[in-house]
């Protein structure tokens, strides 16, 4: 019960220190008209042209961009948002406090970014809802290996996340690390343009991202209606990348929380 407290205490805070900056979600949600209105009219250019090398994902250009745009933002997120928020903690001097309480890091880690993934959420629902008044079509989507490939999903990008927060602790500086992950995702990760695309001697740098099997993944299964047996390889892909990626990433982050304290540089950033 006291963890729930904990979490509590986490999203009230982050709430509250959100709708204290009102132009700036309003902003957010302003950018995402825009996004979404530039692609929708790309679309309109590319025009029947791109069905062919879209076929498995319905054909439609401007449904597979949109959604990979809107399910870009968890692993923006993922990979930028434990590191905002530890950077927030140092600057208000709140870290130290928050590390030498009795909870175990992995639960402040997840903590500290719960409010980020709530609004993120919303965020994309935002997207789907701007699509379909757009036209995207969603009838056949098929929800439940939706979500079961968003929760893998998060959880593998919160794990590259939580290594970059691991990096900013320890050098204090984390991003030229996250913009080139952030840079390498985008043109090789499949979120503007199928991974078809690229040269043959490219695509191994797709297969070692695991935004590639999500959104291939989430596509798949919102815009044709697949279920797990047709989308069983990503999923198992993204078991892998939660496995073995997740529990290094928090052990990662625990050596650098323990380095800072001997080098006592815990609130330096």
């Amino acid at each position: 019960m006291s963890k729930l407290r904990l979490l509590g205490a986490f999203l009230t805070r982050d709430f509250y220190t959100q709708i204290s900056y009102r132009s700036a979600f309003v902003l957010s949600i302003v950018g995402i008209f825009f996004r979404a209105f530039t692609f929708f009219f790309i679309a309109k250019l590319v025009g029947p042209a791109a069905t062919p090398m879209l076929g498995e994902f319905g054909g439609d250009y401007f449904a597979f961009v949109l959604l990979g745009i809107a399910f870009n933002s968890y692993f923006g997120l993922g990979l930028t948002g434990f590191a905002s928020s530890l950077r927030q903690a140092q600057t208000t001097g709140t870290l130290e406090v928050m590390l030498m309480s009795p909870s175990p890091i992995s639960f402040l880690i997840i903590g500290s970014a719960a409010w980020n993934y709530l609004f993120t959420t919303f965020r994309v629902l935002v997207y789907i809802c701007l699509g379909l008044a757009l036209g995207m079509d969603l009838s056949q989507a098929n929800w439940f290996p939706a979500l079961v490939t968003l929760l893998l999903s998060i959880i593998s990008f919160s794990a590259i996340g939580i290594i970059a927060a691991g990096i900013i602790m320890v050098i204090k500086r984390g991003d030229p690390v996250t913009s080139l992950i952030s840079s390498v995702s985008a043109l090789f990760g499949g979120i503007y343009y199928p991974i078809d695309l690229l040269p043959d001697w490219l695509r191994p740098i797709s297969a070692v991202l695991p935004i590639t099997y999500s959104l291939s993944a989430m596509r798949k299964t919102l815009l044709v209606g697949a279920g797990i047996g047709e989308i069983w390889q990503e999923l198992v892909i993204l078991v892998i990348f939660c496995l073995i990626l997740f529990p290094v990433a928090l052990w990662l982050f625990g050596l650098a929380v323990n380095k800072a304290r001997a080098d006592g540089t815990l609130a330096q950033y």
